[in-house]
């Protein structure tokens, strides 16, 4: 499908191209035909994508999670930057574990009066049993500040079973269970988990929650059933240290946008597999304006243009009711394309009523879904007038392998 739709997109943009050189009423009406001709099959293979997808997340989230046969010790690697709203609650489902085997909580920070080590001392009061250490070093290696604090982190590392795991993250009792269940299967070098939007309070962050509950979800599901998808996810990467030796450390991964994909090709190169269980944990949505929201979003489908530009074009699927939209105000008004715009709806409500329930999250703000698909739509349209990016305050151009060179104001 994602061939046969870029063969269609390049095909007719080339025709309108020339047609809207002749400029004349008869190429005028040709460009118009192929304009509607775009938008409208656009449209027609989303809503054949997005029910697609919606079966696929039921199929996925139905098979049985892995139980591990032994219950090595573990070091949970947790790189920290500033306090967050739900900092606390999303350490403490980390020591609220059913895992019998020993864990070490290592967290980092760069720098030694950072307010996030008041919520990990918040920590140790709480689950006094814990085993927490803490490394408080400033050196950088490159922009990835993230990459840097894990590497600064690691000496401390004690044990062989590695999971590094995002601060904004929070998992079930049985997450560390399952993923070193999946860990030990034969040929798997690398586990990462799929994950769902946790809002923090405000309007801004319930709107992030829906790019990744009904658009990025959806999507890695269907392209991992497809076989067009190749993720590796920062929210959670587990792997041996004699994997993680093999790939040569993490250093490496310093001048990366996007080092998490980057890590995933890397155990993928030394042969061995990199798989994703049948849970979704949850990951925090913190944008609290519009403009933080736009430029958070913008970030993420720029990086995905840079490392992956055929899958990012494919992504237009995720996008119907927008296209169908635009076939509405092409035709001014017609009556099969208010159709067409009333399907691609039910097809994108559809899918939102599947996440909610394999999710188990109540069904909430329908009323927002297409107002963020619009929104969304933009997003992808900005993404390809520039390969910047802005990342916690400083500006980057993302280049074809996802690695990031500073950009100086202008």
């Amino acid at each position: 499908m994602r061939r046969a739709w870029r063969a269609c997109l390049i095909g007719l943009l080339i025709a309108g191209s020339l047609i809207a050189l002749e400029k004349t009423p008869q190429a005028e009406h040709w460009l118009f035909v192929a304009m509607v001709t775009l938008c409208g099959t656009a449209a027609a293979l989303g809503v054949v994508y997005t029910l697609l997808a919606t079966a696929l997340l039921g199929r996925f989230f139905a098979r049985p999670s892995a139980e591990p046969a032994s219950y090595p010790p573990v070091t949970v690697v947790k790189p920290l930057h500033g306090e967050e709203w739900a900092l606390l609650a999303n350490l403490s489902s980390f020591c609220q574990q059913d895992y019998p085997g020993p864990v070490q909580f290592l967290f980092g920070v760069h720098d030694s009066q950072d307010p996030a080590l008041a919520t990990v001392d918040e920590l140790r009061r709480r689950y006094p049993e814990a085993d927490i250490a803490v490394v408080a070093d400033a050196r950088l290696y490159g922009p990835n500040r993230k990459i840097s604090n894990i590497v600064n982190m690691l000496p401390q590392a004690r044990h062989d079973m590695l999971v590094f795991a995002d601060s904004d993250v929070s998992v079930g009792p049985g997450y560390l269970r399952h993923v070193i269940g999946e860990l030990q299967k034969p040929g798997v070098g690398l586990v990462t988990c799929v994950y769902r939007g946790q809002p923090d309070p405000g309007f801004w962050p319930r709107l992030s929650a829906k790019a990744t509950n009904y658009q990025f979800l959806p999507s890695v599901v269907t392209g991992l059933a497809l076989g067009l998808a190749r993720p590796c996810f920062g929210q959670t990467i587990a792997m041996r240290r004699e994997t993680f030796d093999k790939i040569g450390g993490f250093a490496q991964f310093v001048h990366h946008l996007a080092e998490d994909h980057a890590i995933g090709e890397a155990v993928r190169k030394i042969g061995e597999k990199v798989v994703i269980p049948p849970f979704a944990i949850s990951h925090a949505c913190v944008e609290t304006s519009a403009a933080k929201l736009f430029a958070h979003e913008l970030r993420w489908s720029r990086t995905i243009r840079s490392i992956d530009p055929a899958g990012h074009l494919g992504s237009a699927l995720i996008h119907p009711f927008a296209f169908a939209m635009l076939v509405v105000l092409l035709t001014g008004g017609a009556g099969w394309a208010w159709l067409l715009a009333l399907a691609a709806l039910l097809a994108r409500f559809t899918l939102k009523l599947q996440a909610d329930r394999v999710l188990q999250q109540p069904h909430e703000d329908l009323w927002l879904q297409p107002v963020w698909d619009i929104v969304s739509f933009m997003i992808f349209v900005t993404s390809y007038f520039s390969t910047r990016v802005v990342w916690r305050g400083f500006r980057f151009k993302v280049d074809g392998n996802g690695l990031l060179s500073p950009v100086q104001d202008e």
